[in-house]
């Protein structure tokens, strides 16, 4: 019995350690900590200039000068003890911000934040829930708007509560001893009453003192509010959904806007920049928000393109009555209306903002108006070292000297995002757009928009059969480290770079052509591989096949003559492309593999998984890739050696067979054994396009060559081929018929009378299905972020008309999209055709600056289909560049055959199955209809017989 006592004694003892730890908890009062450096945060990769130092410092006076010792807050305009949550963010940001540019040393910055986070724990909180919408920044005192002190306080903002929430993430990633405390601070909070039905809902009190919950946010806003909430995992779907939205074309852009305004909801549904602003530099621009902001600052340039008024606008303070404006590009059905947020207009007070400029200027830094719009304000600081101003009235042209902790915490921020390296700061975003590379691919996507483009691999990691390869095997990706990205020297400098004298530019690109190039472009920029040349066939995936290389080729060429790059950057690119190209393993030794991974340039399958011995190879993309080869030789004849000798190194015996385009597999048998097959290619158009891409060298292909007897089905009431009637094959695969391959070979080739006769009456039916529905139609193969990822939106596709296909030939529900490409190469091909130019109006916009055009939009809702490829961009490039060469053929003949191709085709026995005579065995020629070319041998007659 002796031992129950002291066993009692410490039964009380550890109840009493059990109660004391609850408490703790449950009061949570937390001790000041001292900061301890995250290594991720103080990476400074691309360090400030002193230039940006200065505005740095400049920007950092403002919250020096303002801040309230007895609280840590700071106020939240110049002067005025006043704070809102989103104030307190700003603040939070900004001193982040001080820290790691070195503008506070690590006592300073310990010693704000826990005197900040000491009274924010003890914060009176409305209703005893969520902060007061407002409070006193030196007392800490529940208030009202006008400093008011009230003792229940007037509701709280959920978008406050959002913005302080993205800030309390930056902390506890950079200074990581502050989360407890963090997390402490949000667990007193009832942050789940201002969420309801996936929603933000904020709070106001009404004149007989009843609390009304409300919905937060519109277009913009609540997104970025409900990214802050997600953070800290609470979900907020509708707030995050972008819907609902409406497109609202202003001065030429079409421009999203939420579909809820003033007068159906009593709430403004305003656009402005900095929604946009805080999204890209803390999240990173991703998607159709991307899309969405490219548009917002695009729309701005135009105005002032219109005007010449500089216009960077967003909500801002003024120095006078009514003291707080919304600056907008759009609100409540008014075009660049400036409003209270009880939509009082007072467009005498329009300014240019200091903040919003400064945001553009460093999330598009190679945007020619975001720069010139910076260095408006960029010195716009008070004479006395107080900070920033708000901006520059744009009707009086003087300042806004209105001082506010927004305008210089933003500021902060902005420059530690471009400190970053463009880095989005926010630990959980992926690397920003404006300046980085898409992310490494974990998982692979679809290579190409080409036609040999599989499906992206399924969610379970096993990637689709590649439906265009009769028994292509289904493998397993292999589980491996990322690839080493291998570097590859260019070909020695040849000689000095000779003018495309054999392609002469009819006129100069209009202004907004060359907007379109340029924006083109951007995709080869986004998507380059420095170390060896390569360029990915699609924004999302680390791969190429030699179709995507070739559309590199062609928008090189393009680009150089529409001089959208230098004659350097083209010399150095294109020498870079033909190294890459003679370091490509070949398969089975004869010719370049079906795809491979532009880091390790070994050979993968569709899936992104490797295949140490190659997939077989495609007649189409060497076709694809020889077209391109010829026009350099022939444009840019400096080159001609360089390219002899890569062509040289591949055998044609299989690829070429008794005038027939043949394509290999690789399948594997249930023992293991590997297994090679060659069959003929039959895709429509694309066979068509390949062969005459061989002509241009020499190989007879006349039964691969447009010609012979087509099967066709009557869409529209018109006549569309679907197949080639031939008896060498009984492979029904991918039988649909789509534009790509057709504006393809018209632009490149033009359109001889047989080719006329297939492409004629598939535009024909697309302008019928329009004049008939009134749906806009550009029926082409695309690629797309989401399932299927491959969507080919036919003008007749396994007997029925106008059906979207996956990759699998499954039907794809409201999956139609209408293609930015093929609009363009319409519009180009048939400049005076009224449905080709309204294709175009439809098309035009679809680009985000800072990496190229989309793959168009749906047919069903008008949204944006994510997605970036080489093919989309290198077509609109072509496009532009038929545009301003009088309607001729792209691909320019050569007139000599003393090269060293022509002379070792002429030596024969090459035993690589080279052309058995050194002759082109196609032509270009002229009649009343324009120019083209066309087999040397014409014998055969098109015959079409309805199915």
């Amino acid at each position: 019995m002796l031992y129950k006592l002291p066993q009692q004694k410490l039964l009380r003892w550890i109840a009493l350690f059990l109660i004391g730890t609850f408490l703790q908890f449950l009061f949570y009062i937390p001790t000041p900590v001292l900061s301890q450096n995250s290594n991720s945060c103080s990476n400074i990769t691309t360090p400030l200039t002193s230039e940006e130092q200065t505005y740095a410092r400049g920007a950092w006076q403002y919250f020096v000068k303002n801040y309230q010792p007895a609280t840590g807050f700071t106020n939240s305009t110049g002067g005025y003890p006043s704070g809102t949550l989103w104030d307190m963010g700003n603040y939070l940001m900004a001193l982040n911000t001080a820290r790691w540019l070195n503008l506070t040393d690590q006592a300073d910055f310990d010693s704000r934040l826990n005197k900040f986070l000491t009274t924010l724990s003890s914060l009176k909180l409305f209703e005893d829930a969520l902060p007061n919408k407002v409070y006193n920044a030196a007392t800490a005192q529940m208030v009202d708007y006008g400093n008011n002190p009230l003792e229940r306080g007037i509701g709280w903002s959920a978008l406050d509560v959002g913005r302080i929430l993205a800030a309390f993430d930056v902390i506890r990633t950079c200074h990581p001893q502050y989360n407890d405390w963090l997390k402490g601070i949000i667990a007193k909070w009832q942050v789940a009453r201002s969420l309801k039905d996936g929603q933000l809902y904020g709070a106001t009190v009404l004149p007989d003192n009843k609390t009304l919950l409300v919905q937060e946010g519109r277009l913009g806003y609540e997104e970025y509010g409900a990214r802050g909430y997600q953070l800290w995992g609470f979900s907020a779907p509708k707030a995050i959904a972008l819907e609902p939205f409406k497109l609202v074309e202003i001065n030429g852009v079409q421009i999203p806007v939420d579909s809820r305004d003033f007068q159906s909801t009593n709430a403004n549904n305003y656009v402005v920049s900095e929604s946009y602003i805080l999204d890209g530099i803390e999240f990173g621009l991703q998607g159709e928000l991307a899309d969405f902001a490219a548009r917002v600052l695009d729309v701005q340039k135009r105005r002032f393109d219109t005007t010449g008024q500089l216009t960077a606008v967003t909500e801002d303070n003024i120095d006078q009555a009514p003291y707080f404006l919304y600056n907008t590009v759009y609100a409540n059905g008014t075009n660049w209306a400036t409003i209270t947020d009880t939509n009082q207009p007072y467009p005498q007070f329009r300014s240019l903002s200091t903040k919003a400029a400064f945001g553009w200027r460093y999330l598009f830094p190679d945007n020619a108006y975001a720069q010139k719009v910076f260095d408006a304000v960029k010195d716009l600081r008070s004479p006395d070292d107080s900070g920033y101003y708000a901006g520059i009235y744009e009707e009086s042209k003087q300042p806004n000297k209105a001082l506010t902790g927004n305008t210089n915490g933003l500021i902060l921020e902005i420059l530690y995002y471009k400190a970053r390296g463009n880095h989005p700061l926010i630990a959980s975003a992926s690397t920003s757009v404006s300046t980085s590379k898409p992310s490494e691919n974990a998982s692979s996507a679809t290579p190409s928009n080409q036609p040999n483009s599989p499906g992206k691999p399924s969610e379970n990691a096993s990637p689709t059969t590649p439906v265009n390869q009769p028994n292509s095997p289904v493998t397993t990706p292999i589980a491996t480290s990322k690839p080493t990205e291998v570097a590859v020297a260019p070909i020695p400098p040849v000689d000095s770079p000779q003018s495309s004298s054999n392609l002469k530019l009819d006129r100069s690109l209009t202004p907004v052509e060359r907007r379109y190039a340029e924006a083109a472009w951007r995709y080869f920029q986004a998507n380059y591989h420095a170390k060896n040349g390569l360029i990915d066939d699609r924004s999302d995936f680390k791969g190429a096949t030699l179709w995507g290389l070739g559309d590199y080729l062609a928008a090189l060429h393009a680009a150089r003559s529409l001089d959208t790059i230098t004659p350097k950057e083209f010399d150095q690119r294109t020498r870079h492309l033909l190294g890459a190209l003679t370091k490509l393993p070949l398969f089975a030794g004869e010719l370049p593999s079906r795809s491979y991974d532009t880091r390790s340039l070994q050979p993968v399958d569709y899936g992104g998984n490797p295949v140490p011995e190659g997939n077989g190879w495609s007649a189409l993309d060497l076709g694809r890739m020889l077209a391109a080869l010829y026009n350099l030789k022939s444009c840019h004849p400096e080159y001609t050696v360089a390219v002899d000798k890569i062509v040289l190194d591949w055998s044609y015996l299989r690829v070429v067979r008794e005038g027939i385009l043949s394509s290999a597999t690789v399948t594997k048998e249930e023992e293991g054994r590997y297994l090679t097959r060659v069959n003929p290619e039959i895709r429509l158009g694309y066979e068509e396009y390949a062969a005459r891409a061989f002509q241009l060298w020499g190989f007879n292909l006349d039964r691969s060559a447009v010609g012979g007897e087509y099967q066709t089905a009557s869409v529209e009431g018109l006549k569309v081929p679907i197949q080639r009637h031939r008896t060498d094959t009984n492979s029904k695969v991918n039988q649909y018929t789509v534009s790509n391959p057709f504006v393809l070979y018209a632009l490149e080739f033009g359109l001889d009378p047989k080719m006329r006769s297939l492409f004629e009456p598939i535009f024909q039916a697309q302008a019928e299905r329009y004049r008939r529905t009134g749906t806009l139609t550009a029926s082409a193969t695309t690629l797309i972020d989401r399932k299927p990822y491959t969507v080919h939106s036919t003008i007749t596709g396994q007997g029925e008309a106008w059906v979207a296909l996956g990759d699998d030939g499954q039907p794809v529900p409201k999956g139609r999209l209408v293609s930015t490409a093929v609009a363009f190469a319409y519009n180009a091909l048939l400049p005076d055709n009224k449905y080709s130019q309204q294709l175009q109006e439809g098309t035009t916009d679809l680009y985000n600056p800072l990496i190229g055009f989309y793959e168009g939009f749906y047919e069903t809702t008008g949204k944006t289909a994510v997605g970036f490829t080489s093919s989309t961009n290198s077509m609109i490039l072509q496009s532009l560049l038929y545009n301003v060469t009088n309607r001729q053929p792209l691909i320019r003949p050569i007139t000599t055959t003393n090269s060293l191709w022509w002379q070792t085709v002429a030596k024969g026995n090459s035993g690589r199955g080279l052309p058995n005579s050194a002759t082109q065995q196609t032509k270009l020629t002229s009649d009343s209809s324009g120019s083209y070319w066309v087999s040397d041998s014409e014998k055969t007659h098109l015959v079409t017989g309805t199915k």
